[in-house]
């Protein structure tokens, strides 16, 4: 059964920095595009960044390329997303995912993903 865990989320003034994790289990994590997506009260769930298997490959949502930095451990299948610059309206619960196959999927679709962790709250005060 595959298990996303995530962590590093809290409270961050504007113009702060956060790392979040995300730890993987159950399936061979090494072996597929790992996404990050959020979601912000009473908004839909939101793409945020992907990376693929073999870490060679990214891509941001436009509102956070050149901020945020989406890497992977795949010894420790492990995924991060180092967010800087943060803004208020950054504030959000970011989820991992995993997609329901490992080739062919776009990466910014939420439906893509067949498994997704509990996910981490961000505020960024202003």
């Amino acid at each position: 059964q595959v298990q996303l865990v995530e962590s590093g989320g809290g409270l961050v003034q504007a113009g702060g920095s956060l790392r979040l994790s995300c730890a993987a289990s159950g399936r061979t994590f090494s072996s597929y595009t790992m996404g990050w997506f959020r979601q912000a009260p009473g908004k839909e769930r939101e793409f945020v960044a992907a990376i693929s298997w073999t870490g060679g490959s990214t891509n941001y949502a436009h509102s956070v390329k050149g901020r945020f930095t989406i890497s992977r451990d795949n010894a420790k299948n492990t995924v991060f997303l180092q967010m800087g610059s943060l803004k208020p309206e950054d504030t959000a619960v970011y989820f991992c995912a995993l997609p329901k196959r490992s080739y062919g999927i776009n990466w910014s679709a939420p439906d893509e993903y067949a498994y997704w962790g509990q996910g981490t709250q961000v505020t960024v005060s202003s």
